[in-house]
């Protein structure tokens, strides 16, 4: 009897506990949760979104309901962003979704009141139940527009590998463990990882193409690629492998090294060098590499190769640990280096964050011009751009070289050296070379300050044309340090238009990269997608097969029995042949299909009034004869017989 009331008991205070719940869940106010009103417009609640968002994400708040908040605050954003789901809040009070979140929470609070009375976990869970499993998780949890607006744009810089779980899944109780080591393993390196529960967020799943659970997904570049071999450490890490682009690292020996060094002039970038005992690259430097493809180019050196000690050896390179060397506008000696038993990702992102542009880089596009030489934000951080403006040389000229050698030994951080191509750029070197015939064929120094984003700028380019001389070097130099005490000697103003992208690809180039892409997601769709997803395309293919063969068959059976209805008019032309001068003529030839030997005679009648003549296709004629009864039997085999010869021509 005791039991049974203690049963009851417990019974009581679980719905109690429900009820309180329920009644929390349906004061959810999405505007209260982001502090904005109820008149707020789209870009306030963005702004505000963000701002939460920053503050109350797990990684960075170690707060214990911070997971709490920033799922309220992410729910809150994704109905006030939808103005279908802001309006039927707005007059329902219910945006059509809210349920499911809250159900959802009180499912995560339900299982938080039930361990801290250290309940049987048999007794309200199985085993396969979400909410115990996903703690490791929910830090990684996506929302669609986190998915669109974050991942998306960042997997231009890191691979994202992703997995669709949901509940009831037993699969997904099987990969878990792997799952967690692959995710603490991978991160480390740089790899984007995020989690889709398939039952909170269906919009995103469907969109991912996610049709079953658990499914692992990769994503760069924003294309989604699935992955299909069995979950096990190696093959996610090869999988995640897998999709960085085959050229990212050069393999280089003692044979090329020369060659990879002395691309810096064509490409415009400084060259990295990884020395390692490795056979292979390893995954961080290639997850390094395709972050900062667009600023440096990257290769590999293997100590184990044949040939490695000749590099060893020039550079003065200990064997026993990794090092990486930055190459920029010399070659012989490497402008930076580190060296260490292990190289960590936070220090390897340094390194070449310190290093990401030559010591006088080519103003190749406009991209390149704004982190070159930045906008002054204020009169504290001026920055100065010490361009070059000189003629296109295959070698390096005596007056580069010499500008080179004065950028090596500039120890200002407000000051940077640049140099333009002035036949490349020829609208941004005319703006600022005086109009002078000292300078035609000559290369030319201004020194200049960004004030604005509108391209306005004030500058002052040296009046002696630039050769390199010990002159040129203290006039230079002379002019900076005035310019350090005197920012008012940059008198003159002007209007930089837009560079032009010197590197990007010719349109053929980029419509054979397009092709290339297309043609890779065909086959993957062909031979990687389960039946699901191939329904609609198989569907589109069988279609037109079958109006294609359809066709054809209609066509032969209707040609054959044309042929076998023209056989008895050859019989009735011997006899025309042998004295008879008017040709067959019959009633019924009006009206039937004509067969060879005959000749169509169309009887004009209010229905065929309007195809025959009103309608006539352009360069086309009718012949029309005018009859009375009387003489319709004697003129219209003499019409026919005048008309035959007019039979075979198309118009």
């Amino acid at each position: 009897m005791e039991v049974k009331k203690l049963t009851l008991s417990w019974q009581f205070l679980i719905v109690l506990v429900l009820i309180l719940q329920i009644l929390t869940a349906l004061d959810f106010d999405p505007y209260r949760v982001l502090g904005v009103s109820r008149t707020a417009s789209q870009a306030d609640i963005k702004k505000a979104y963000k701002k939460l968002a920053r503050e109350w994400h797990p990684d960075k708040n170690r707060n214990p309901g911070a997971a709490d908040k920033f799922i309220q605050i992410s729910k809150a954003y994704e109905i006030l962003s939808n103005e279908e789901k802001r309006s039927n809040y707005d007059h329902y009070g219910d945006a059509g979704e809210n349920q499911r979140h809250q159900q959802q929470q009180r499912e995560y609070r339900f299982h938080h009141f039930h361990e801290n009375f250290y309940f049987d976990e048999s007794f309200f869970h199985f085993p396969f139940n979400s909410e115990r499993r996903d703690s490791i998780d929910e830090k990684y949890l996506l929302h669609f527009s986190h998915y669109v607006n974050e991942v998306v744009p960042d997997s231009f810089k890191k691979p994202y590998l992703i997995k669709i779980t949901s509940d009831w899944c037993f699969s997904c109780i099987h990969i878990e463990p792997i799952w967690k080591e692959v995710v603490q393993e991978l991160e480390g390196l740089g790899v984007g990882i995020g989690v889709v529960h398939a039952g909170y967020e269906r919009r995103l799943a469907h969109h991912l193409g996610a049709h079953s659970t658990p499914s692992i997904l990769g994503i760069i570049n924003g294309k989604i690629s699935f992955f299909h071999n069995a979950v096990v450490q190696e093959n996610l890490r090869q999988f995640v492998e897998s999709l960085l682009p085959g050229s990212l690292v050069e393999k280089v020996t003692s044979k090329n090294y020369v060659r990879f060094l002395s691309g810096w002039q064509k490409e415009n970038k400084p060259h990295v060098l990884l020395f390692d005992q490795g056979p292979s690259v390893p995954l961080l430097y290639k997850l390094t590499a395709f972050a900062y493809k667009d600023y440096l180019s990257f290769g590999y050196v293997s100590f184990r190769r044949r040939g490695a000690e000749e590099m060893t050896r020039q550079y003065n390179i200990n064997v026993y640990a990794a090092a990486i060397l930055v190459f920029k506008e010399h070659i012989t000696k490497p402008a930076d280096m580190i060296q260490a038993q292990s190289l960590k990702k936070q220090v390897m992102d340094d390194f070449i964050t310190q290093n990401k542009y030559l010591l006088a880089a080519r103003l190749t596009s406009q991209k390149l011009f704004h982190e070159l030489c930045p906008v002054k934000r204020s009169h504290r951080q001026r920055k100065y751009c010490v361009v070059l403006l000189t003629p296109e040389a295959t070698k390096l000229s005596k007056p580069f070289e010499a500008f080179l050698s004065f950028a090596l030994a500039n120890t200002r951080d407000t000051v940077r050296f640049v140099h333009v191509y002035s036949s490349r750029q020829q609208e941004f070197a005319s703006t600022l070379l005086p109009h002078s015939e000292a300078f035609q064929g000559k290369s030319a120094v201004s020194v200049l300050e960004r004030r604005n984003t509108a391209g306005r700028v004030v500058y002052r380019t040296l009046e002696e044309p630039w050769t390199g001389s010990e002159s040129n070097k203290f006039i230079l130099l002379g002019f900076l340090d005035q310019l350090r005490k005197d920012p008012g000697l940059l008198a003159s103003e002007a209007v930089l238009p837009d560079l032009t992208d010197e590197l990007a690809p010719v349109f053929l180039l980029r419509w054979l990269y397009s092709a290339s892409d297309y043609l890779a997601d065909c086959w993957d769709i062909m031979f990687h997608s389960n039946w699901r997803e191939m329904m609609p395309f198989l569907s589109l293919i069988f279609s037109a097969l079958f109006i294609l063969f359809g066709t054809v068959i209609i066509q032969a059976f209707s040609d054959s029995s044309d042929e076998r209805e023209s056989h008895p008019p050859d019989k009735e032309e011997i006899p025309e042949k042998a004295g008879k001068t008017e040709p067959s003529f019959t009633k019924e030839s009006s009206s039937k299909i004509p067969k060879k030997g005959f000749v169509e005679v169309t009887e004009l009648t209010d229905v065929t009034y309007t195809s025959n003549l009103v309608r006539l296709r352009p360069g086309h004629m009718n012949v029309v004869l005018i009859l009375s009864n009387s003489t319709r039997s004697v003129l219209l085999q003499k019409f026919a017989f005048e008309v035959y010869t007019f039979t075979g021509t198309e118009s």
